[in-house]
This record gives structure tokens, sequence and C-alpha cells, in this order.
């Protein structure tokens, strides 16, 4: 392992997203449309048709953020790249997004608002790096979610239709809503609008004030068509992985996030305590005292139900911890963040190749020289860092 270094480093943090953009980079652009989603430890790209609207957004999500911030003008003609792809391979007639392609057919069409939630993000990520045509992009994924999607009554997001919108899945699930409540809010800074705050801060309220209510505070992954808890979905695939089993830890600590960015914008003293609540029971639970790391998931019972270590899990917990001491000054938080980077610094990141692995088991062994396969992209542990890096330019380089 190389030598530990200074995690609460901004110019760290820059190169470390460097290092990460630098896995992908030159082999990441398909010159036929939008992005290659599969890479090997070494970079070596092993499916070159398959497509993944998560992956597809994700890849503009990170060279708009990247470009801005480093100000890459290159990097914004590949985030235009990407939406290019979007617009003429992923839309679909009926107004949604095909959730799959398979070179130039549609595996499936699915419209999940998921992926939706991420169509959304990508825009407005893009509209904030002056990428054009983003403006237009964001306004109709913006009305498309209002219109098929948005529970008007709950204030939450509905999860699944068929291809053509023919009919609504029964399922409700949170994570289609963490990540739209995340869009919303990238939505309202990049127009100003105060209408996307207000859905954001509404979807927030209903997930980890409503919902929680009926899982003891915390944050239940799945729910029926009236919004009540479904204990048994998906209770025999634990490791389902867009809609595993169990309380996820990395969700709590994502919502942790994410509340203190709406109270950033709009102060809710109530929020930062939900906050603390959810990240503190998450890592209480989660952090695995003999080989380090926070497991994926946990029952009802506290007990471990997915003893797994994935990467987004401790990238979006760092994040938490670092926004929650910059929030309240507790030295505990603190400590969180540096044991999660430290955790991961020794574990995920690759320092021969570049960017994170993707999943270890319980003793921090690989399963598969798999590192980025669709709907990875190193989106959260950019993300992360970025999140950190505001965090101390906020403290004054200090968190």
């Amino acid at each position: 392992m190389t030598s530990i270094p200074d995690f609460h480093s901004i110019s760290f943090l820059e190169q470390h997203i460097r290092d990460t953009m630098a896995f992908y980079d030159g082999r990441c652009v398909d010159p036929g449309g939008g992005f290659f989603h599969y890479f090997l430890d070494d970079g070596t790209v092993y499916d070159r048709n398959h497509r993944h609207l998560v992956s597809s957004t994700r890849f503009v999500v990170n060279y708009a953020r990247a470009a801005r911030y480093f100000g890459r003008p290159d990097y914004a003609a590949l985030a235009r790249h990407g939406l290019d792809f979007i617009e003429q391979r992923h839309a679909q007639p009926d107004g949604g997004y095909a959730w799959l392609l398979d070179g130039d057919r549609v595996e499936d069409g699915t419209n999940h608002c998921y992926g939706l939630a991420f169509v959304l993000l990508a825009y407005a990520e893009a509209l904030k790096s002056g990428v054009p045509g983003a403006g237009a992009g964001l306004a109709r994924a913006g009305a498309l979610l209002r219109a098929r999607y948005l529970d008007e009554e709950q204030g939450l997001l509905v999860d699944e239709y068929d291809a053509g919108f023919r009919s609504l899945s029964p399922y409700r699930g949170q994570n289609a809503n963490m990540h739209g409540c995340e869009a919303l809010l990238a939505a309202h800074e990049a127009t100003g609008d105060l209408a996307w705050l207000d859905l954001a801060e509404r979807i927030a309220e209903g997930v980890t004030g409503r919902l929680a209510q009926q899982a003891g505070g915390l944050v239940w992954e799945h729910y029926d068509p009236d919004w009540r808890i479904d204990w048994n979905y998906n209770r025999d695939d634990p490791k389902h992985l867009f809609r595993p089993w169990g309380f996820q830890p990395g969700h709590q600590t994502e919502w942790a996030k994410l509340l203190l960015n709406i109270d950033r914008l709009r102060p809710r003293p109530d929020l930062v305590e939900r906050a603390r609540r959810l990240f503190e029971r998450a890592v209480g639970a989660a952090w695995d005292h003999d080989n380090g790391g926070l497991v994926y998931g946990f029952g009802p019972d506290l007990a471990v139900c997915d003893s797994d270590k994935y990467f987004w899990v401790q990238a979006e917990s760092l994040a938490a911890a670092a926004v929650l001491h910059e929030r309240t000054g507790e030295p505990g938080y603190l400590d969180w963040y540096r044991r999660l980077w430290e955790y991961s610094w020794a574990h995920m990141v690759d320092h021969q190749h570049g960017a994170w692995y993707r999943i270890l088991d319980a003793r921090n062994r690989r399963y598969s020289n798999e590192k980025s396969p669709a709907g990875k992209t190193d989106y959260h542990t950019m993300g992360a860092c970025f999140e950190v890096i505001d965090a101390l330019k906020r403290g004054g380089k200090r968190i």
C-alpha cells in the first residue's frame, strides 16, 4: 500500500479525482456514440456493445463536474457527446428512456424513475458547466418526472412503468426518491428555481420522515402501492444490485448528506438532527470491527445480512461524515471521515491502475477482475471528493 496521504487536503482530493478520471480517459469514449461501460481492473474494455442508462448518465455527470472544476472544455465536449447518445439512443418515442441497450437494439425499455433521476442529474450538471442544450434537456426531464412519476398526494416518486408507459408497477422504493432528491437539488443549483428545491425537500421529508417512522427512524428500501413497508421484498436476494433486501447503511449515510445539503440551502435544524441519527445508527450497525469497512446490508434486527464491502458505501459515508463535521463541529464525525478514508485507501483504491474496486468480500478480497461494470463509473467516489472539497472551502479549508 502507498503511504497514507492527508485526506483533509484539497490538493489530495483534487489529485485523486484526476487519478480516477485518468482510469477512464482515453478508453471510455466510443467514437460511434456514448461511452463504453465495462472495464477490467487494468482498464480493458470487455463489452463494447451493451449500454446501461445509469452508466450513460453518470459519465455525463463525471465529465460535466470535472469540466467545471478543472476548467476543461474538452471534458465539457465529452459531456455533450454523452448527452447526444442519451437523446439519440436511450430516448424513446414514448418520452421515456430505455434502461438497457444492446448495440442498436433496445434490450429493456422499462421506464425506471431511478434512471430518469440520473437523466435529470446529467442535464443539471451539464447546465452548470455551460454545455449547449442542457437547459432544454433539463426541462424535458423535469416535466416527465412530474407528469409520470410524482405521486402528488404523497409527495413521493413512483418507481417503474413498462415500455410505453402502459402500466405502473405496484412496487414503490426509496432509492429512486433518494436519487430524485439529489437530481432536484442539482437542478435548483443549476437554475435558481425554487420549485426544484421545494420538491426535493418534500421528497426528503416523505422518505426520511414519514416512511422512516415505519422502521423506527431508519430508511427501508421497499414499499407496497400504499407506501407501506414490504419487509419481504427480495428477502431471498439481499445482493440484488438495485433492490437488495435489508437496511442499506450506504443509503442511510447518503440521505444524511442530502439532508445537510437541504439544510444548507434552507436551514432546518430538525434535518440536521435526522442526518446525525441516520449516520450514527448506520455506521454503528454496519462497521466491520474485524476487517474494517462498512458492510452492505443489515436486517431489522441489526444483524448483518450482506457482509460484502461496496465502494460506493464507503465513499458516500466519508462524504457524509465530512459534511456532518462541518455542520456540527463534533470530532467524532472527523474520526469517521479518517477511518473510512484509511480503510478505502488500504483496500478499495487501486493504486496501480487507478479508480476504486467495486466490491470486496468480508475479508476485503476481490471477487473478480471486473472493476467497473455497467452502473459504476466511479461517480460516487469522485462525487464524494467534490463534496468534501466544497465542505473544506466553506469551512476555510478545515473540516
